[in-house]
């Protein structure tokens, strides 16, 4: 029987996606895998490489995202970087780009924090131990 390999993508929405695209790019670490221009029939798209395979698609619309945290109090999702290290640095990055952002928590496998997108959605961003 074939086996899941993991998340091929994950659909995010925003009325600004240079905006979001910047962020999850400059602050994240995200790149660029393709962008396509909106059409008569389809809307603007821009698809981010953020590690692993695995990729973010950011969808151009006229209306603003629901914001808002899971019943656990996360955001529902996450992105993954290497190290505890490379955790701190990241949330350097977004403070100094005066953005807000969680302090680095200690879980039992992971560390994770907790930060927002332009947007206002939350996003985790966690390194495994």
């Amino acid at each position: 029987m074939a086996t899941l390999l993991g998340i091929n993508h994950l659909t995010l929405s925003t009325p600004d996606l240079d905006r979001l695209v910047s962020f999850y790019t400059e602050l994240l670490g995200a790149r660029v895998a393709f962008e396509r221009a909106a059409t008569s029939t389809d809307p603007r798209i821009a698809v981010l490489d953020v590690g692993g395979a695995d990729h973010l698609m950011i969808v151009e619309t006229a209306a603003v995202p629901p914001a808002g945290l899971d019943p656990l109090g996360r955001a529902g999702w996450g992105l993954r970087v290497g190290t505890y290290e490379h955790l701190c640095e990241v949330r350097e990055r977004i403070l100094n780009a005066g953005r807000s952002v969680g302090q680095v928590e200690t879980l039992p496998t992971q560390w994770t924090m907790t930060a927002h997108d332009p947007d206002g959605r939350p996003v985790d961003i966690r390194a495994h131990r």
